[in-house]
Protein backbone atom coordinates (compact mmCIF):
# COMPACT_ATOMS: atom_id res chain seq x y z
CA UNK A 1 0.00 0.00 0.00
CA UNK A 2 0.90 3.22 -0.91
CA UNK A 3 2.48 5.69 2.33
CA UNK A 4 -0.57 7.90 3.50
CA UNK A 5 1.54 10.86 2.28
CA UNK A 6 0.98 10.04 -1.30
CA UNK A 7 -2.87 8.46 -0.58
CA UNK A 8 -3.87 11.77 0.96
CA UNK A 9 -2.89 13.80 -2.28
CA UNK A 10 -6.52 14.19 -3.22
CA UNK A 11 -7.75 15.48 0.20
CA UNK A 12 -11.78 14.89 1.24
CA UNK A 13 -13.85 17.60 0.26
CA UNK A 14 -16.22 17.42 2.60
CA UNK A 15 -14.02 19.87 4.99
CA UNK A 16 -16.53 22.42 4.65
CA UNK A 17 -18.93 23.54 6.71
CA UNK A 18 -21.35 25.15 4.69
CA UNK A 19 -20.71 22.97 1.07
CA UNK A 20 -21.69 25.49 -1.39
CA UNK A 21 -19.96 26.14 -4.68
CA UNK A 22 -17.51 28.17 -5.24
CA UNK A 23 -19.93 30.93 -7.33
CA UNK A 24 -22.55 30.46 -4.62
CA UNK A 25 -20.11 31.91 -2.02
CA UNK A 26 -18.58 34.20 -4.23
CA UNK A 27 -22.30 36.12 -4.27
CA UNK A 28 -22.33 36.06 -0.27
CA UNK A 29 -19.31 38.33 -0.23
CA UNK A 30 -20.58 41.89 0.98
CA UNK A 31 -18.48 45.16 0.08
CA UNK A 32 -16.69 45.09 3.58
CA UNK A 33 -14.94 41.83 2.78
CA UNK A 34 -14.18 42.55 -0.73
CA UNK A 35 -12.34 46.00 0.85
CA UNK A 36 -10.19 43.52 3.10
CA UNK A 37 -9.29 42.02 0.44
CA UNK A 38 -8.42 44.76 -1.46
CA UNK A 39 -6.18 46.48 1.22
CA UNK A 40 -4.21 42.73 1.44
CA UNK A 41 -3.74 42.98 -2.29
CA UNK A 42 -2.35 46.40 -2.52
CA UNK A 43 -0.07 45.86 0.71
CA UNK A 44 1.42 42.66 -0.96
CA UNK A 45 1.58 44.68 -4.31
CA UNK A 46 3.86 47.33 -2.21
CA UNK A 47 5.78 44.92 -1.09
CA UNK A 48 7.47 43.52 -4.72
CA UNK A 49 7.53 46.79 -6.34
CA UNK A 50 9.71 48.42 -3.00
CA UNK A 51 11.92 45.04 -3.37
CA UNK A 52 12.27 44.97 -6.71
CA UNK A 53 12.85 48.56 -7.48
CA UNK A 54 17.08 47.37 -7.03
CA UNK A 55 16.85 44.00 -9.18
CA UNK A 56 15.48 46.28 -12.38
CA UNK A 57 18.30 48.91 -11.63
CA UNK A 58 21.24 46.97 -10.87
CA UNK A 59 22.85 48.40 -13.78
CA UNK A 60 22.14 51.94 -12.85
CA UNK A 61 23.64 51.10 -9.51
CA UNK A 62 26.95 49.99 -10.79
CA UNK A 63 27.27 53.43 -12.50
CA UNK A 64 25.86 55.38 -9.62
CA UNK A 65 28.02 53.66 -6.43
CA UNK A 66 30.93 52.65 -8.92
CA UNK A 67 30.64 49.07 -7.70
CA UNK A 68 29.81 45.72 -9.63
CA UNK A 69 26.58 43.48 -9.76
CA UNK A 70 28.15 40.96 -7.14
CA UNK A 71 28.58 44.12 -5.01
CA UNK A 72 25.10 45.56 -5.29
CA UNK A 73 23.11 42.51 -4.71
CA UNK A 74 24.32 42.63 -1.65
CA UNK A 75 21.77 44.90 -0.89
CA UNK A 76 19.41 42.28 -2.20
CA UNK A 77 21.08 39.94 0.59
CA UNK A 78 20.72 41.91 3.14
CA UNK A 79 16.71 43.36 2.82
CA UNK A 80 15.97 39.36 2.81
CA UNK A 81 17.97 38.62 6.00
CA UNK A 82 16.38 41.06 7.74
CA UNK A 83 12.80 40.25 6.84
CA UNK A 84 12.70 38.08 9.80
CA UNK A 85 12.79 40.63 12.16
CA UNK A 86 10.06 42.44 11.02
CA UNK A 87 7.67 39.07 10.63
CA UNK A 88 8.65 39.03 14.27
CA UNK A 89 7.73 42.30 15.31
CA UNK A 90 4.96 42.91 13.13
CA UNK A 91 2.95 39.29 13.20
CA UNK A 92 3.13 39.36 16.95
CA UNK A 93 1.64 43.09 17.18
CA UNK A 94 -1.32 41.53 14.96
CA UNK A 95 -1.82 39.08 16.44
CA UNK A 96 -2.43 40.59 19.99
CA UNK A 97 -3.81 44.19 19.05
CA UNK A 98 -5.51 43.21 15.35
CA UNK A 99 -4.61 43.97 11.78
CA UNK A 100 -5.29 47.22 10.97
CA UNK A 101 -3.28 49.24 12.63
CA UNK A 102 -0.10 47.44 12.51
CA UNK A 103 -0.57 46.78 8.86
CA UNK A 104 -0.89 51.06 8.31
CA UNK A 105 2.34 51.37 10.59
CA UNK A 106 4.32 48.71 8.55
CA UNK A 107 3.40 49.99 5.33
CA UNK A 108 4.14 54.09 6.68
CA UNK A 109 7.81 52.95 7.62
CA UNK A 110 7.67 51.13 3.88
CA UNK A 111 7.07 54.59 2.22
CA UNK A 112 9.60 56.35 4.62
CA UNK A 113 12.46 54.17 4.29
CA UNK A 114 12.31 53.80 0.31
CA UNK A 115 12.04 57.36 -0.01
CA UNK A 116 14.86 57.62 1.66
CA UNK A 117 16.77 55.03 -0.49
CA UNK A 118 16.46 57.84 -3.12
CA UNK A 119 18.07 60.41 -1.68
CA UNK A 120 21.33 58.30 -0.57
CA UNK A 121 24.62 59.56 -1.96
CA UNK A 122 27.15 56.53 -0.93
CA UNK A 123 26.79 52.68 -1.22
CA UNK A 124 27.62 52.30 2.90
CA UNK A 125 24.12 54.43 2.94
CA UNK A 126 22.39 52.52 0.88
CA UNK A 127 23.16 49.26 2.49
CA UNK A 128 22.32 50.70 5.81
CA UNK A 129 19.02 51.82 4.19
CA UNK A 130 17.75 48.94 2.66
CA UNK A 131 18.64 46.78 5.81
CA UNK A 132 16.20 48.68 7.98
CA UNK A 133 13.99 48.23 4.91
CA UNK A 134 14.29 44.41 4.92
CA UNK A 135 12.90 44.81 8.73
CA UNK A 136 9.75 47.30 7.22
CA UNK A 137 9.44 44.76 4.42
CA UNK A 138 8.99 41.70 6.81
CA UNK A 139 5.69 42.40 8.23
CA UNK A 140 3.82 42.82 5.03
CA UNK A 141 3.04 38.84 4.14
CA UNK A 142 1.82 37.81 7.63
CA UNK A 143 -0.49 40.69 7.75
CA UNK A 144 -2.03 41.06 4.14
CA UNK A 145 -2.88 37.53 3.97
CA UNK A 146 -4.77 36.86 7.19
CA UNK A 147 -6.28 40.25 6.84
CA UNK A 148 -7.42 39.08 3.32
CA UNK A 149 -8.24 35.63 3.60
CA UNK A 150 -9.85 35.49 7.29
CA UNK A 151 -12.78 37.95 6.06
CA UNK A 152 -13.63 35.69 2.99
CA UNK A 153 -15.94 32.20 2.79
CA UNK A 154 -13.68 29.26 2.93
CA UNK A 155 -15.05 28.45 -0.41
CA UNK A 156 -13.36 31.08 -2.14
CA UNK A 157 -10.27 31.23 -0.53
CA UNK A 158 -8.09 29.45 -3.22
CA UNK A 159 -8.82 31.66 -5.84
CA UNK A 160 -8.07 34.55 -3.68
CA UNK A 161 -5.26 32.81 -2.35
CA UNK A 162 -3.64 32.90 -5.84
CA UNK A 163 -4.98 36.83 -6.42
CA UNK A 164 -3.08 37.56 -3.72
CA UNK A 165 0.02 35.87 -4.49
CA UNK A 166 -0.39 37.81 -8.35
CA UNK A 167 -0.33 41.28 -6.16
CA UNK A 168 3.32 40.53 -5.85
CA UNK A 169 3.56 40.10 -9.49
CA UNK A 170 1.69 43.21 -10.17
CA UNK A 171 4.15 44.63 -7.96
CA UNK A 172 7.01 43.59 -10.59
CA UNK A 173 5.45 44.30 -13.55
CA UNK A 174 4.46 47.92 -12.18
CA UNK A 175 8.57 48.36 -10.99
CA UNK A 176 9.06 47.09 -14.43
CA UNK A 177 7.07 49.75 -16.33
CA UNK A 178 7.85 52.34 -14.33
CA UNK A 179 12.11 51.61 -15.07
CA UNK A 180 11.02 51.66 -18.99
CA UNK A 181 8.93 54.36 -18.79
CA UNK A 182 9.37 56.76 -16.34
CA UNK A 183 13.13 56.10 -14.82
CA UNK A 184 15.11 56.94 -18.57
CA UNK A 185 12.85 60.50 -18.94
CA UNK A 186 14.09 62.27 -15.87
CA UNK A 187 17.38 63.64 -14.53
CA UNK A 188 16.80 61.76 -11.57
CA UNK A 189 16.90 57.96 -13.10
CA UNK A 190 17.11 55.36 -10.81
CA UNK A 191 15.87 57.53 -7.50
CA UNK A 192 12.73 58.42 -9.42
CA UNK A 193 11.56 54.61 -8.91
CA UNK A 194 12.08 54.55 -5.46
CA UNK A 195 10.28 58.13 -5.08
CA UNK A 196 6.80 56.57 -6.73
CA UNK A 197 7.19 53.40 -4.89
CA UNK A 198 7.23 55.29 -1.72
CA UNK A 199 4.48 56.83 -3.38
CA UNK A 200 2.02 54.10 -3.48
CA UNK A 201 3.32 52.67 0.02
CA UNK A 202 1.63 55.56 1.60
CA UNK A 203 -1.48 55.21 -1.00
CA UNK A 204 -2.04 51.91 0.59
CA UNK A 205 -1.60 53.14 3.54
CA UNK A 206 -4.42 55.25 3.47
CA UNK A 207 -6.45 52.68 2.38
CA UNK A 208 -5.74 50.13 5.03
CA UNK A 209 -6.40 53.54 7.80
CA UNK A 210 -10.05 53.88 6.58
CA UNK A 211 -10.97 50.14 5.73
CA UNK A 212 -12.38 48.89 9.37
CA UNK A 213 -10.92 46.56 11.44
CA UNK A 214 -11.12 42.31 10.87
CA UNK A 215 -13.81 41.17 11.89
CA UNK A 216 -12.03 38.07 13.70
CA UNK A 217 -10.60 41.04 15.76
CA UNK A 218 -13.92 42.87 16.55
CA UNK A 219 -15.51 39.78 17.47
CA UNK A 220 -12.83 38.57 19.74
CA UNK A 221 -12.56 42.12 21.70
CA UNK A 222 -15.98 42.76 22.36
CA UNK A 223 -16.63 39.23 23.52
CA UNK A 224 -13.35 39.69 26.08
CA UNK A 225 -14.84 43.02 26.90
CA UNK A 226 -18.06 41.31 27.80
CA UNK A 227 -15.86 38.88 30.01
CA UNK A 228 -14.22 42.60 31.98
CA UNK A 229 -11.12 41.37 30.26
CA UNK A 230 -8.49 44.28 30.63
CA UNK A 231 -5.83 44.89 28.03
CA UNK A 232 -3.13 43.49 30.47
CA UNK A 233 -4.50 40.71 31.39
CA UNK A 234 -5.58 39.50 27.37
CA UNK A 235 -1.58 40.88 27.05
CA UNK A 236 -0.87 37.98 29.92
CA UNK A 237 -3.22 35.86 27.82
CA UNK A 238 -1.40 36.13 24.72
CA UNK A 239 1.75 35.44 26.22
CA UNK A 240 0.71 31.68 27.90
CA UNK A 241 -0.85 30.86 24.36
CA UNK A 242 2.48 31.68 22.29
CA UNK A 243 4.24 29.85 24.98
CA UNK A 244 1.52 26.84 24.67
CA UNK A 245 1.37 27.06 20.92
CA UNK A 246 5.54 26.93 20.25
CA UNK A 247 5.77 23.38 22.53
CA UNK A 248 3.28 22.30 20.24
CA UNK A 249 3.94 23.07 16.66
CA UNK A 250 7.61 23.80 16.53
CA UNK A 251 7.94 20.69 14.36
CA UNK A 252 5.59 22.32 12.21
CA UNK A 253 7.50 25.68 11.91
CA UNK A 254 10.65 24.10 11.08
CA UNK A 255 8.94 22.61 8.24
CA UNK A 256 7.29 25.51 6.95
CA UNK A 257 10.84 27.46 7.20
CA UNK A 258 12.34 24.51 5.15
CA UNK A 259 9.70 24.63 2.43
CA UNK A 260 9.35 28.56 2.35
CA UNK A 261 13.39 28.27 1.76
CA UNK A 262 12.79 26.13 -1.31
CA UNK A 263 9.97 28.65 -2.48
CA UNK A 264 11.87 31.46 -1.94
CA UNK A 265 15.05 30.33 -3.66
CA UNK A 266 12.68 29.32 -6.41
CA UNK A 267 11.15 32.75 -6.74
CA UNK A 268 14.26 35.26 -6.35
CA UNK A 269 16.39 32.61 -8.78
CA UNK A 270 14.05 32.99 -11.48
CA UNK A 271 13.50 36.59 -10.91
CA UNK A 272 16.10 38.78 -9.15
CA UNK A 273 18.95 38.02 -11.59
CA UNK A 274 16.97 38.01 -14.44
CA UNK A 275 17.17 40.96 -16.50
CA UNK A 276 21.11 40.96 -16.12
CA UNK A 277 20.78 37.68 -17.74
CA UNK A 278 19.30 38.57 -20.54
CA UNK A 279 21.38 41.90 -20.64
CA UNK A 280 24.52 40.03 -20.32
CA UNK A 281 24.58 35.94 -21.61
CA UNK A 282 21.80 37.24 -24.27
CA UNK A 283 23.19 40.38 -25.40
CA UNK A 284 19.83 42.10 -25.33
CA UNK A 285 19.46 45.92 -24.89
CA UNK A 286 17.93 47.12 -20.78
CA UNK A 287 14.82 47.84 -22.94
CA UNK A 288 14.33 44.30 -24.16
CA UNK A 289 15.22 43.17 -21.12
CA UNK A 290 12.69 45.12 -19.30
CA UNK A 291 9.89 44.20 -21.77
CA UNK A 292 10.63 40.28 -21.54
CA UNK A 293 10.40 41.09 -17.45
CA UNK A 294 7.08 42.62 -18.33
CA UNK A 295 5.93 39.35 -20.84
CA UNK A 296 7.15 36.99 -18.00
CA UNK A 297 4.87 38.89 -15.24
CA UNK A 298 1.84 39.51 -17.37
CA UNK A 299 1.51 36.07 -16.85
CA UNK A 300 1.57 35.59 -13.23
CA UNK A 301 0.21 38.86 -12.75
CA UNK A 302 -3.24 37.61 -15.12
CA UNK A 303 -3.98 33.98 -14.50
CA UNK A 304 -1.07 31.79 -12.51
CA UNK A 305 -1.97 32.36 -9.34
CA UNK A 306 -6.04 32.12 -9.99
CA UNK A 307 -6.08 29.30 -11.96
CA UNK A 308 -3.82 27.09 -9.55
CA UNK A 309 -5.87 28.58 -6.64
CA UNK A 310 -9.03 27.51 -8.28
CA UNK A 311 -7.89 24.04 -9.10
CA UNK A 312 -6.56 23.87 -5.56
CA UNK A 313 -9.96 24.20 -4.47
CA UNK A 314 -11.33 20.95 -5.80
CA UNK A 315 -8.00 18.77 -6.10
CA UNK A 316 -6.46 20.01 -2.59
CA UNK A 317 -3.29 22.46 -1.98
CA UNK A 318 -0.51 20.79 -2.39
CA UNK A 319 -1.41 18.49 -5.50
CA UNK A 320 -2.03 21.34 -7.25
CA UNK A 321 1.41 23.13 -6.05
CA UNK A 322 2.92 19.76 -7.41
CA UNK A 323 1.75 20.02 -10.96
CA UNK A 324 3.08 23.71 -10.84
CA UNK A 325 6.46 22.62 -10.02
CA UNK A 326 6.70 20.24 -12.10
CA UNK A 327 5.48 22.78 -15.44
CA UNK A 328 8.30 24.75 -13.78
CA UNK A 329 10.61 21.92 -14.71
CA UNK A 330 9.59 20.49 -18.05
CA UNK A 331 9.48 24.44 -19.56
CA UNK A 332 13.73 24.74 -17.89
CA UNK A 333 14.99 24.02 -21.21
CA UNK A 334 12.66 26.84 -23.12
CA UNK A 335 13.92 29.09 -20.53
CA UNK A 336 17.49 29.21 -21.50
CA UNK A 337 18.31 28.16 -24.92
CA UNK A 338 16.56 30.80 -27.38
CA UNK A 339 18.77 32.82 -28.29
CA UNK A 340 16.07 35.47 -29.41
CA UNK A 341 13.45 37.63 -28.04
CA UNK A 342 10.29 35.73 -29.08
CA UNK A 343 11.98 32.38 -27.73
CA UNK A 344 13.14 33.89 -24.29
CA UNK A 345 10.02 35.73 -23.83
CA UNK A 346 7.61 32.31 -23.85
CA UNK A 347 10.29 30.43 -21.83
CA UNK A 348 9.55 33.51 -18.82
CA UNK A 349 5.79 33.24 -19.84
CA UNK A 350 5.90 29.19 -19.15
CA UNK A 351 8.44 29.26 -15.91
CA UNK A 352 6.75 32.10 -14.47
CA UNK A 353 2.94 30.41 -14.85
CA UNK A 354 4.70 27.38 -13.01
CA UNK A 355 6.00 29.74 -10.26
CA UNK A 356 3.43 31.41 -9.89
CA UNK A 357 0.86 28.89 -9.94
CA UNK A 358 2.55 27.34 -6.97
CA UNK A 359 2.96 30.08 -4.95
CA UNK A 360 -0.35 31.12 -5.60
CA UNK A 361 -1.64 27.90 -3.55
CA UNK A 362 0.87 28.89 -0.62
CA UNK A 363 -0.93 31.55 1.12
CA UNK A 364 -4.06 29.62 1.60
CA UNK A 365 -1.87 26.33 2.41
CA UNK A 366 -0.13 28.01 5.23
CA UNK A 367 -3.33 29.80 6.86
CA UNK A 368 -4.92 26.23 6.96
CA UNK A 369 -1.83 24.53 8.60
CA UNK A 370 -0.77 27.12 10.86
CA UNK A 371 -2.09 27.46 14.64
CA UNK A 372 -5.58 29.35 13.64
CA UNK A 373 -4.86 31.86 16.63
CA UNK A 374 -0.87 32.63 15.23
CA UNK A 375 -1.74 33.20 11.81
CA UNK A 376 0.57 36.79 11.15
CA UNK A 377 3.17 35.61 13.26
CA UNK A 378 3.55 31.89 12.15
CA UNK A 379 3.13 31.66 8.99
CA UNK A 380 5.22 35.19 8.51
CA UNK A 381 8.26 34.34 10.67
CA UNK A 382 8.55 30.85 8.63
CA UNK A 383 8.13 32.81 4.82
CA UNK A 384 10.66 35.37 6.16
CA UNK A 385 12.89 32.83 7.59
CA UNK A 386 13.06 31.00 4.29
CA UNK A 387 13.66 34.46 2.94
CA UNK A 388 16.60 34.39 4.82
CA UNK A 389 18.19 31.25 3.90
CA UNK A 390 17.18 32.48 0.33
CA UNK A 391 19.04 35.60 0.55
CA UNK A 392 22.03 34.89 -1.47
CA UNK A 393 19.99 33.48 -4.28
CA UNK A 394 21.19 36.92 -6.80
CA UNK A 395 24.75 36.48 -5.11
CA UNK A 396 24.91 32.51 -5.97
CA UNK A 397 23.81 33.26 -8.89
CA UNK A 398 25.93 35.96 -9.67
CA UNK A 399 29.67 33.96 -8.08
CA UNK A 400 27.96 30.84 -10.50
CA UNK A 401 28.19 33.44 -13.47
CA UNK A 402 31.66 34.49 -12.37
CA UNK A 403 32.81 30.83 -12.75
CA UNK A 404 31.13 29.74 -15.75
CA UNK A 405 31.81 31.92 -19.21
CA UNK A 406 30.03 31.48 -22.38
CA UNK A 407 30.49 32.91 -25.96
CA UNK A 408 28.37 35.75 -27.55
CA UNK A 409 28.62 37.64 -30.59
CA UNK A 410 27.04 41.13 -30.71
CA UNK A 411 27.32 43.89 -33.15
CA UNK A 412 29.70 41.38 -34.67
CA UNK A 413 32.15 41.32 -31.97
CA UNK A 414 32.84 38.06 -30.30
CA UNK A 415 32.72 38.41 -26.05
CA UNK A 416 33.23 36.19 -23.23
CA UNK A 417 30.12 37.20 -20.64
CA UNK A 418 28.69 34.96 -17.52
CA UNK A 419 26.84 32.00 -18.56
CA UNK A 420 23.60 32.58 -16.79
CA UNK A 421 21.78 30.22 -18.49
CA UNK A 422 23.64 27.09 -17.62
CA UNK A 423 23.86 29.07 -13.86
CA UNK A 424 20.03 28.93 -13.48
CA UNK A 425 18.95 25.90 -15.30
CA UNK A 426 20.96 24.50 -12.95
CA UNK A 427 20.05 26.09 -9.94
CA UNK A 428 16.24 26.66 -10.52
CA UNK A 429 16.39 22.29 -11.68
CA UNK A 430 17.75 21.51 -8.28
CA UNK A 431 15.39 23.82 -6.05
CA UNK A 432 12.20 22.10 -8.14
CA UNK A 433 13.50 18.70 -6.96
CA UNK A 434 14.06 19.69 -3.06
CA UNK A 435 10.81 22.08 -3.04
CA UNK A 436 8.67 18.60 -4.42
CA UNK A 437 10.08 16.30 -2.13
CA UNK A 438 9.13 18.56 0.88
CA UNK A 439 5.43 19.35 -0.35
CA UNK A 440 4.62 15.33 -1.18
CA UNK A 441 5.70 14.70 2.31
CA UNK A 442 3.84 17.73 4.03
CA UNK A 443 0.54 18.13 5.92
CA UNK A 444 -2.91 19.64 4.41
CA UNK A 445 -5.89 21.10 6.03
CA UNK A 446 -8.10 21.50 3.35
CA UNK A 447 -11.11 23.89 3.97
CA UNK A 448 -9.86 24.78 7.63
CA UNK A 449 -12.43 27.57 8.64
CA UNK A 450 -9.73 29.13 10.55
CA UNK A 451 -11.35 32.48 11.44
CA UNK A 452 -14.25 30.59 13.45
CA UNK A 453 -11.56 29.58 15.63
CA UNK A 454 -10.46 31.75 18.81
CA UNK A 455 -8.09 35.26 18.62
CA UNK A 456 -4.48 34.23 20.25
CA UNK A 457 -5.59 36.64 23.31
CA UNK A 458 -8.19 34.32 23.97
CA UNK A 459 -8.27 31.42 26.87
CA UNK A 460 -7.49 28.28 25.39
CA UNK A 461 -6.68 29.45 21.53
CA UNK A 462 -3.14 27.39 21.30
CA UNK A 463 -5.33 24.22 21.47
CA UNK A 464 -8.48 25.51 20.22
CA UNK A 465 -9.87 23.02 18.13
CA UNK A 466 -13.59 23.61 17.65
CA UNK A 467 -14.94 26.75 15.69
CA UNK A 468 -16.30 29.88 16.84
CA UNK A 469 -20.90 28.94 17.04
CA UNK A 470 -22.66 32.52 16.97
CA UNK A 471 -25.79 30.61 18.11
CA UNK A 472 -23.98 29.08 20.79
CA UNK A 473 -22.51 32.10 22.09
CA UNK A 474 -25.72 34.30 21.73
CA UNK A 475 -27.29 31.86 23.91
CA UNK A 476 -24.84 31.83 26.39
CA UNK A 477 -25.02 35.71 26.76
CA UNK A 478 -29.04 35.49 27.00
CA UNK A 479 -30.52 38.55 27.02
CA UNK A 480 -27.41 40.33 28.33
CA UNK A 481 -27.03 43.71 26.08
CA UNK A 482 -23.84 43.74 25.78
CA UNK A 483 -23.48 40.06 24.74
CA UNK A 484 -26.26 40.69 22.01
CA UNK A 485 -24.32 43.80 21.04
CA UNK A 486 -21.14 41.60 20.55
CA UNK A 487 -22.99 39.00 18.21
CA UNK A 488 -25.09 41.54 16.20
CA UNK A 489 -21.50 43.81 15.86
CA UNK A 490 -20.22 40.08 14.63
CA UNK A 491 -23.10 39.41 11.94
CA UNK A 492 -22.79 42.79 10.24
CA UNK A 493 -19.06 41.59 9.41
CA UNK A 494 -19.98 38.14 8.68
CA UNK A 495 -20.47 36.49 5.53
CA UNK A 496 -24.26 35.73 5.01
CA UNK A 497 -25.21 31.94 5.93
CA UNK A 498 -26.10 30.30 3.10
Amino acid sequence: MAPYFLRNLVPRRDNTTNKRSFFAALRTIRPLQYAHFIVGYLAWTCDALDFFSVSLTITDLESQFGKSAHDITTSITLTLLFRSVGATIFGIISDRFGRKWPLVANLLLCCVLQLGSGFVQTFRQFLAVRSLFGIAMGGIWGLAVSNALENLPTEVRGVASGIIAEGYSAGYLLAAVINLKLVPRVAQTWRALFWTAAGVSFFTACVAAIVPESKVFLRARRLERAKGKTTGENTKQFILEAKAMIKTHWKLFIYMTLLLSGFNFLSHGSEDLYPTYLEVTKGFSSNSATIATIIGNCVRFLVGGAIAGLASQYVGRRLAIIVCLLLVGVFIPLWIIPSGFSGLAAGAFCIQFGVQGAWGVIPIFLSEISPPAFRASFPGIAYQLGNMVSAASAQIEATGGDNLKTTITQDGKTMVVQDYAKVQAIFIGCIVAYTLVLVIIGPENHGSHFDKHKTAFEEGAAADDAVFDEDAVESENGSSSAGEKDIVEYREYSADKP
